[in-house]
């Protein structure tokens, strides 16, 4: 879309250039405080689920359809009507499009409005609604906001000047001090006015220290016509962030002997204005419409490529789509009525071996099923394809964050937009713009399907019990003659005793656990246990897995030293680049006549040591589903063979799109659905069936404290280099030279832009730009931008992150938690992102999103060797009890920059707490004492206000009351 509306229309509501060329129409929608530049995308913001939350909140007002003509309760409702069947039946017949937005009505029968709440109540329970919570704290903050907005304005012929907003102010500037004039005056003759007090509303009984200073210059404390008083407001702080106060002018008319109050706001952004201006939304924040679901009735294939072909499979696989009634139940109603029905009609009661199939195959399809629906939002209504000889090429926004991640072999489907069915490929050269599709590649869920329907399901393997525990207890010493690939395995009692546990493991035994906390070394033990099976045994067989090719490829590597590529085959799709393959597991693959990746005949196959089938390793288990790990385990074992799983339950695992798949356990793993048994107990199963690995070998000992003694209970030991782990002690990076964490206090912004739903944080990445141009620029401690990982849990952030260091530190990478898990840096930065201050409307615990996931808490905060630096609003972060505690260690123990905490950071933490109902009703005394006070100067209580009485007490006393006609 063509920007065609000022752009100070859409950021501010007006335009103050008489020589604009813009237009200056806009749509303001007064309240989300949003203003749109054309009416499409206001009308689409008007069906959104943020404005539905405020206009009707999740069960608030009537939304009324007119396609139906009913009125629906909420948007959790809405969203259900307008997605039904019914709804979209009727549609049809008035030949309107489904996809409408909800109306407000004024009235609605039976009910009536109550606009504190901006609900319409059923009329028979209006007489009790007032005093209900909800109703009451609202009508509270509607008090308040009241009495902000009254006043900020000028009165009694009285006004205070002065331009208080700093705006950005750079970091050095900011350290040194900045300094505003204000200047209170009247113009009204036979005025006498005395300032009776001018202070911060911080300083009332706050724990924080506010940035900001007012002097008032000269000692006259009367106003007149004839003189005025100056005041200046001065802000100094020494860190990046932003602050916020009110300055509150307390006033005697001393003619009329009545008193008032004026306020300013005072606000400061300490900061990069370069980075501001580099990096602030392009344009206000409009969720993306998804792209309307059509099935394809007629579709003319393309030539499919000739990697797909490049493996002979024996079996085809199942094609397994959605059961069309499945599919209704995913699409229709709120969340909560889908997994009710799921569990009702679908789900089995019990999870047996008889039950397992149906059980995991309903989770896959429901999983699909959201996938699916997500890919839609991907959809590019007007694209333009280039043709280069034989082929067409498409520019897809976002391919290389693989959103959506594309592969060879996937399909896309293109449709002229006048028609409505999809284009053929030998078609495209006839039309310039498509409409594309993409479509979700079925092959790993079919895999999936095919190995839930095979034969093998042992409960040794499924639903292990004691009566599966081996009979011989495995030897917990190694026989003198024993060859250890790896020597420092020999002197590391857990990793020798995995490794004895699994050689000396009787045939068909249930499957055992490696229990690898970071930095522990289970690949490295998973490894020697690959090569000890093999060497005790001339006919043994292995199958290694891995759910990503990075792991896998880790497995090969390792191996390859120790194999011939007559012993090792390391399996890929055609579709891999070439480019990505290890140099040292090249020798170890087959490539078909056309170059193509593929397997080399069964005779070969049938003479590798490491494919199949006596023991299958599955490497980083945690991360794979259940289904995922049963394709190795189901398709190969047989009654002899046995499984390790080797992986951290503590850490992340799969990640799982619809929330009525991860509501019904396809979140959780087999290896932590395995461990939560009790003989996967760590200390009673002890080299039976697990084995938990403790020595790390990464992290100085107070970067792995506060995460050992939650996870692990404090079993970990640190044992890594103290080169390394010791590198920056002493140094200028760090706030006590002896702990190498630094928790900076950033109070910033969270802001969304365009269609993207994603949250950034200007302020934190300046913080993070100045701390990476410190550490680079370190002449005694060199180090590269390899060194350095950062970590956000935002991918809106990731991008600004690399926006603003591309060019600081172009080679430093940035990303997920999930693209850390496995990875080590000597410095980790985490920008955590999240910082609002809607403390009263909104309930604070869903302003952490997945900020406060314990699993990816516990990875982001591992990964580092030497230096932990986190940058982060702790106002915000303190709401969850695990932050809060891990905050309270960092305070505790010197390391914390910037503002301090608002809490006592020596108070023992209750995990179990709602801190952020804390801090709400906190948010909700403080709006109190400063509506009393204002109604207080009504009746005259400035004396009961400066001495700090309670004006509660029998305020009406004095008061008259009204004459009755």
């Amino acid at each position: 879309m063509v920007q065609t509306t000022c752009p100070s229309v859409l950021a501010q509501g007006t335009c103050a250039d008489p020589l604009c060329q813009y237009e200056h129409n806009a749509y303001n929608c007064t309240l989300c405080s949003l203003v749109f530049g054309d009416q499409t995308t206001y009308k689409h913001h008007l069906s959104t689920k943020n404005h539905l939350n405020r206009v009707g909140g999740e069960t608030g007002s009537l939304l009324f359809c007119s396609i139906c003509g009913k009125y629906v309760s909420g948007i959790k409702n809405w969203h259900g009507h307008v997605s039904s069947a019914k709804h979209a039946s009727q549609a049809a017949i008035k030949g309107m499009s489904p996809d409408v937005p909800p109306e407000e009505p004024e009235q609605v029968p039976g009910h009536q409005l109550c606009v504190v709440c901006n609900r319409h109540i059923p009329s028979r329970f209006w007489a009790r609604h007032p005093s209900q919570p909800q109703h009451k704290e609202r009508e509270q903050f509607l008090k308040f906001t009241s009495a902000v907005e009254e006043t900020e304005k000028d009165k009694n012929g009285l006004s205070v000047v002065g331009d208080f907003d700093f705006k950005i102010v750079e970091p050095e500037k900011a350290a040194a001090g900045v300094v505003v004039g204000g200047t209170i005056q009247t113009q009204v003759p036979a005025t006498r006015i005395a300032l009776i007090d001018i202070r911060l509303a911080s300083l009332k009984g706050e724990k924080t220290l506010s940035p900001f200073t007012v002097t008032l210059n000269g000692s006259t404390r009367t106003i007149t016509s004839r003189s005025a008083l100056n005041f200046n407001v001065k802000m100094s702080q020494g860190h990046i962030g932003r602050a916020e106060d009110r300055l509150e002018l307390l006033f005697e008319d001393v003619r009329l002997q009545s008193h008032f109050m004026i306020t300013r706001p005072l606000s400061v952004i300490v900061g990069s204005k370069a980075d501001h201006d580099m990096l602030k939304p392009k344009a206000p924040y409009v969720p993306r419409k998804r792209t309307e679901r059509q099935p394809e009735t007629s579709i003319l294939e393309g030539e499919a490529p000739p990697s797909t072909k490049a493996i002979p499979y024996v079996d085809r696989l199942p094609p397994a789509p959605i059961p069309g009634h499945l599919a209704s139940t995913l699409s229709t109603g709120p969340v909560k009525e889908i997994l009710s029905r799921m569990q009702r009609m679908y789900i089995p009661q019990v999870l047996t071996s008889t039950t397992y199939a149906k059980h995991f195959k309903h989770l896959i399809w429901a999983e699909e099923f959201q996938m699916d629906h997500d890919l839609e939002y991907y959809g590019i209504n007007d694209a333009q394809l280039s043709r280069f000889n034989s082929y067409y090429y498409l520019k897809v926004p976002g391919l290389a964050e693989k959103r959506p991640s594309v592969l060879v072999g996937d399909r896309i489907l293109a449709r002229r937009p006048s028609s409505p069915k999809a284009t053929g490929v030998k078609e495209m050269f006839m039309f310039e713009r498509f409409f594309i599709r993409f479509k979700l590649n079925r092959y790993p869920v079919r895999r999936q399907h095919q190995a839930l329907d095979s034969a093998f399901s042992q409960d040794r393997v499924l639903f292990p019990s004691s009566s599966h525990i081996p009979r011989a207890i495995p030897r917990t010493t190694a026989p003198a003659a024993m060859r250890w690939y790896n020597p420092l395995i020999a002197g590391n009692a857990p990793q020798t005793q995995a490794v004895l546990s699994i050689i000396y493991r009787e045939r068909g035994s249930m499957p055992f656990v490696i229990f690898g906390p970071p930095g522990t070394g289970k690949t490295v033990t998973m490894v020697e246990a690959i090569l000890q099976v093999l060497a005790m045994s001339s006919t043994a067989r292995v199958l290694a897995c891995a759910p990503s090719n990075s792991a896998a490829d880790l497995i090969a590597s390792r191996l390859a030293p120790h194999l011939k590529p007559t012993e090792l085959f390391r399996a890929y799709a055609p579709s891999r680049s070439k480019d990505e393959i290890p140099t040292a597991v090249a020798s170890y693959t087959h490539k078909n006549g056309n170059g193509h990746f593929s397997v080399p005949p069964m005779i070969r196959m049938l003479r590798f040591r490491v494919i199949v089938t006596t023991h299958i390793f599955v490497d980083e288990a945690g991360q794979a589903t259940e289904p995922e790990a049963m394709i190795g385990i189901k398709s190969m074992a047989d009654n002899n063979t046995n499984v390790v799983l080797s992986g951290d339950p503590k850490q992340l695992g799969p990640i799982i799109r619809s929330t009525v798949a991860r509501a019904l356990g396809l979140e959780k793993s087999l290896i932590e659905r395995l461990m939560e048994r009790e003989i996967y107990d760590e200390v009673q199963g002890y080299g039976k069936s697990v084995v938990k690995l403790i020595k790390n070998f990464r992290s100085h000992s107070a970067i792995l404290k506060f995460p050992n003694e939650k996870f692990y209970r404090g079993d970990l030991q640190c044992c890594g280099d103290p080169k390394v782990i010791n590198f920056y002690l002493n140094s200028q990076h760090v706030v006590k030279k002896t702990f190498p964490i630094v928790f900076h206090s950033t109070c910033g912004k969270d802001d969304r832009e365009a269609s993207s739903p994603s949250f950034f944080n200007i302020d934190e990445v300046t913080q993070v730009k100045a701390l990476v141009q410190s550490l680079r620029s370190d002449r005694t401690l060199r180090i590269t931008d390899n060194d350095i990982g950062i970590i956000a849990p935002y991918h809106a952030q990731v991008l600004k992150l690399r926006t603003a260091l591309r060019a600081v530190a172009d080679g430093v990478k940035v990303g997920s938690v999930e693209e850390f898990q496995g990875q080590e840096r000597r410095v980790i930065i985490i920008s955590t992102v999240r910082s609002s201050k809607e403390f009263v409307e909104y309930d604070l615990r869903h302003t952490l999103g997945f900020v406060a996931n314990p699993r990816r808490f516990n990875v982001a905060v591992t990964r580092a060797q030497a230096l932990l630096y986190i940058v982060g609003d702790p106002s915000v972060l303190a709401l969850d009890p695990l932050w809060r505690g891990f905050l309270n260690y960092i305070h505790q123990n010197g390391g914390w920059k910037g503002s301090s905490p608002t809490w006592d950071t020596r108070a023992p933490v209750d995990e179990k707490s709602r801190y952020d109902a804390e801090v709400r009703g906190k948010a909700q005394l403080d709006m109190n004492e400063f509506t009393r006070m204002i109604e207080a100067l009504t009746i005259g209580g400035v004396q009961a206000l400066q001495d700090g009485e309670d004006e509660d007490v029998n305020v009406n006393l004095d008061r008259p009351w009204n004459e009755v006609e």
